[in-house]
């Protein structure tokens, strides 16, 4: 504990100031400061909205360094939480002098697994090219030198690399203490250090692994903390629906059969007949996608549960599958314990077939949503026999722990997709306020910060949704000057966001704006569809005018490629989705125009959408007004603070669907945003950028 008054860190000579050069004190910041630290105290939630440029990072990492106690800060991505354990954590751990240690820990996938690195060496038919071998090379030089074996230290090999699936584990595959080389894993190691550090940096997705895995019982994931630090914590509701649903696809189940079919000829050679076993459950899984062939009729190529096509035919299929797996797995289990694959093998049976069983029950009711949860009074689904441990000795307690299921209770939306090669389905919460709020240990301190979670002022939309009614809430604002930096340009006379001239007329208007912008541009589009079409029609435009801009598009890169070449190239323009409408940095003249299509409201399609609004209307809520609206304020609001990063920033927004001021809940809309100077008039804008280029 370090014995001074919070503002007196961020004072004009306090030790920030002394320590950073050209640190300026913003009152905002401390007072977002000691709002958390008094939650820190008092053991409370505190939901505190900060504007771009408060500096919430520091404010937060000062009381959660100087009042001590063990804390938790989880980060919407990965990249947030590298940037914060390297960079901002260390600068203000050292201008304060803390006695405090840190570690970083992210998801076992994020870790290079020398059990699997060694068989793959071992395995000359699993490379699939020259650049695989080249690949795996790299990988085994790094981790015989790493102390970390993350994954993301190793920039040679990128990160979306099929190999990296091969070279690490998951919860299904990893052997645990039967593992031969598990004095040396990564994963443990990471862990321990996790387990003695004073604050640990973690990201949303391992909050939530963490949460299921407790709900099954298993508690070694992330240490106890009497504080978490929810940093980005508006992502908090949608990672919580995906970590607290599951999916099945047909890619898994053919992965499973291989799996069972190497494992069993391997070291239970006599038991059964696994090559047969194997291409039943194979021949199951097929008929599985081929009874779903008329999904690829239906808008977005899904159905919920109710809404299948041929329902017979479906519900047989899966029987049949169900059977497949549960038949491989009982197989499994009674040799389970002669070798450590065959224990990963019979979980990952195990796991599938308690998923495959939300499928199977209840039955239909006609709404699509299971109104009691998943089986009687919430408990999980019975898992086959064998797999509970039928016949075993040592996996018998390893295999009880993967046919836990997570469980939650109140209503549950099942869904099935068609993809192009394979099919998955889907289940997930309608909420999960009673399964997140619980999570909660008593007399912990939960801080959650974003620049986005109100909605005109009012935090009740994310509050509900986290189950977090009793949480103290506040908004500081924005230290920026955003009438003289920046306008929002909604243009007039534009077309229905309905209408198929809609995108024309909008890369129409756009032209003079990149033609008057200095700098470069990012076009944000509401669906992966009018990404193609903007990039098609922005690229005519430019041949027709003689331009030589270069156009990125999402899906031609990584985001992180797509970003790099973005800050290199002159006058670039980058057309992309919902991926970069957020956690995205581009400060200076790099950005000098944003350009939203239409308001982001969330596609009627999205079948966990589609049944939330159902539930709001069945319990005489108003869905537009409850959940859309808000939705599409938070959204809208996250686009358009990727113009405005730092005081020096400046440049146009433009909206290029006129129902932001044309309809009466535009006003929700806009009030909601930075305090933009504001026109309709092209002119306007062009004498903004005359204006500032002469400044």
């Amino acid at each position: 504990m370090l014995d001074l008054d919070i503002s007196e860190f961020f004072a004009e000579d306090g030790p920030l100031a002394s320590a950073m050069p050209g640190y300026k004190p913003r009152p905002s910041q401390v007072e977002l400061a000691q709002a958390i630290g008094q939650a820190i105290s008092d053991r409370a939630t505190l939901v505190a909205e900060a504007g771009t440029g408060i500096g919430k990072t520091w404010a937060y990492l000062v009381p959660a360094f100087i009042q001590g106690g063990k804390v938790l800060i989880s980060t919407g991505t990965r990249t947030l939480q590298d940037q914060l354990f390297s960079r901002d954590l260390p600068r203000v751990r050292a201008a304060l002098a803390a006695p405090v240690t840190a570690a970083l820990l992210k998801g076992r996938g994020n870790y290079v697994c020398h059990y699997h690195l060694d068989r793959l060496q071992g395995d000359d038919r699993a490379l699939k090219s020259r650049a695989e071998i080249q690949q795996l090379r790299q990988i085994q030089v790094f981790a015989g030198i790493s102390k970390t074996g993350d994954r993301g230290d190793l920039a040679q090999v990128p990160e979306d690399a099929d190999i990296w699936q091969r070279v690490t584990s998951t919860r299904e595959n990893c052997l645990g203490q039967e593992c031969p080389r598990i004095r040396d894993c990564f994963v443990v190691k990471a862990r321990r250090q996790a387990q003695e550090a004073d604050v640990v940096v973690v990201n949303h997705a391992l909050f939530m692994a963490d949460l299921v895995l407790r709900e099954e019982g298993v508690t070694d994931l992330l240490p106890e903390a009497d504080t978490v630090i929810f940093d980005e914590a508006h992502q908090l509701p949608d990672t919580a629906t995906r970590f607290l649903g599951s999916s099945v696809s047909t890619h898994q189940l053919m992965d499973f059969g291989r799996a069972l079919e190497v494992a069993g000829l391997a070291y239970a050679r006599e038991a059964t007949k696994w090559s047969d076993v194997s291409r039943h459950l194979e021949t199951a899984a097929r008929e599985l996608r081929l009874a779903c062939a008329p999904l690829e009729r239906l808008p977005g190529r899904k159905a919920t549960f109710e809404a299948i096509p041929n329902a017979d035919e479906f519900d047989t299929a899966l029987a049949v599958l169900r059977e497949a797996v549960d038949t491989a797995t009982n197989a499994l289990g009674s040799v389970a314990e002669r070798h450590p694959d065959l224990v990963a093998a019979a979980r990952t049976g195990a796991e599938i077939s308690v998923r495959l069983k939300r499928w199977a029950t209840p039955g239909r009711g006609g709404s699509g949503v299971d109104d009691e949860g998943w089986g009687r009074d919430n408990q999980a689904p019975e898992a086959p026999a064998a797999a509970l441990g039928d016949g075993l000795s040592t996996p018998t307690a390893i295999l009880e722990g993967a046919a836990a299921a997570v469980e939650w209770t109140g209503p549950a939306v099942r869904w099935v997709e068609h993809g192009l090669h394979h099919v998955r389905l889907h289940s997930a919460p309608l909420s999960v306020a009673q399964a997140f709020s619980k999570y909660r240990k008593p007399g912990q301190a939960w801080i959650m910060t974003s620049a986005t979670l109100s909605v005109n002022g009012e935090f009740n939309h994310f509050t509900s949704q986290l189950g977090l009614e009793r949480a103290r809430t506040g908004k500081w604002e924005s230290p920026f000057d955003y009438p003289q930096q920046a306008l929002l340009f909604v243009p007039r006379g534009m077309p229905e966001p309905q209408s198929p001239q809609f995108l024309d007329r909008f890369v129409q208007t756009l032209l003079p704006l990149l033609e008057a912008s200095p700098g470069g541009t990012l076009v944000l589009c509401t669906t992966l569809r009018a990404v193609d079409k903007v990039a098609n029609l922005l690229a005519d435009a430019f041949d027709d005018a003689g331009h030589d801009w270069p156009l990125l598009k999402q899906g031609e890169g990584t985001r992180r490629d797509l970003l790099d070449r973005f800050c290199k190239l002159t006058h670039p323009v980058l057309v992309g989705s919902a991926s970069f409408w957020e956690g995205i940095d581009l400060p200076g003249d790099v950005l000098t125009l944003v350009a939203i299509d239409k308001l982001p409201f969330a596609p009627p399609d999205d079948p966990v959408i589609e049944a939330r609004l159902r539930a709001c209307r069945a319990h005489g809520g108003n869905p537009f007004s409850e959940y859309q609206l808000p939705e599409a304020a938070i959204s809208l609001k996250q686009g358009a603070g990727r113009l405005i990063r730092t005081e020096a920033d400046w440049g146009v927004l433009m909206v290029g669907d006129a129902r932001l001021v044309e309809k009466p809940y535009g006003k929700q809309l806009w009030r909601g945003l930075p305090p933009f100077a504001r026109t309709r008039e092209l002119e306007e804008v062009l004498a903004f950028y005359q204006r500032k280029l002469a400044e």
